[in-house]
């Protein structure tokens, strides 16, 4: 069995690895791949595979402008740090979906389902937009729980200059403080209002305000300068840099 991996965080999709290897299903790995854009190449130059696991939040975008762009006539399991809301738009349209972090037992049922089953779970057109629709939708927050000390404490959104992911572990950083804070960046980023937050990689989200200069820099790339970096460098991914500079000119 043939199976494509569609997933922009490298720990994670060497998790799914381990744990296909961990499984009775037989498969041979075809490629990883990490964004929209190169997704949308493979799908075009090699043969459809018999199974994908697709990450909703890509590098460069979500996975599923990936239908927008090419028809893609193969069974699909969504993997998602996503909560339960957006969750519930792939229980009514019977998509297959496996929550990050994703557990053997539940990839074990997801991969006997696809076995029994003789059906092409494509996405019809209506079904897409619905589920655009509902990843696209920011969830207003005003505050986020950190941890602080041995207990926790509530800021403001707006105090958060930029956060990062360092050893699996996602970090927030204010004027005078880092914090830790208990959400993977996927769940984080799309809690946040992205008229005032950006991802500018896998790895670092900044806030508008927190941006002194951008800089170019080389493979087509720009780097920032922001307010209090605490030794870490602000690169923006070669994908998302045409997008990032139509985000600071809002």
């Amino acid at each position: 069995m043939q199976i494509l991996i569609i997933e922009d965080e490298p720990r994670a999709a060497n998790q799914l690895q381990n744990l296909l290897n961990k499984s009775t299903f037989d498969f041979q790995l075809l490629d990883v791949i990490d964004t929209v854009e190169d997704s949308v190449l493979w799908f075009k130059k090699n043969t459809t595979p018999d199974l994908v696991f697709m990450d909703i939040q890509l590098a460069d975008g979500l996975s599923f402008e990936i239908f927008q762009k090419i028809e893609v006539a193969t069974p699909i399991i969504f993997t998602t740090a996503f909560d339960q809301y957006a969750i519930q738009a792939f229980k009514v349209n019977s998509i297959d979906y496996l929550l990050k972090p994703i557990q053997q037992n539940e990839l074990d049922i997801a991969l006997d389902k696809f076995v029994k089953s003789n059906k092409s779970n494509t996405i019809e057109p209506l079904i897409l937009k619905e589920l655009l629709a509902s990843m696209q939708t920011p969830q207003k927050r005003s505050g986020i729980l950190v941890k602080d000390g041995s207990g926790f404490v509530q800021i403001r959104i707006s105090e958060l200059l930029y956060m990062y992911s360092e050893d699996s572990i996602t970090f927030g950083v204010t004027h005078n403080k880092r914090y830790i804070i208990d959400e993977t960046m996927d769940q984080l980023f799309n809690s946040l209002d992205d008229t005032k937050f950006y991802r500018i990689n896998r790895g670092q989200i900044v806030s508008k305000i927190s941006i002194q200069r951008i800089e170019p820099y080389f493979n087509h790339r720009v780097k920032l300068s922001v307010l209090n970096t605490r030794d870490q460098e602000f690169i923006v991914s070669r994908p998302k840099t045409s997008d990032f500079k139509e985000w600071m000119n809002r």
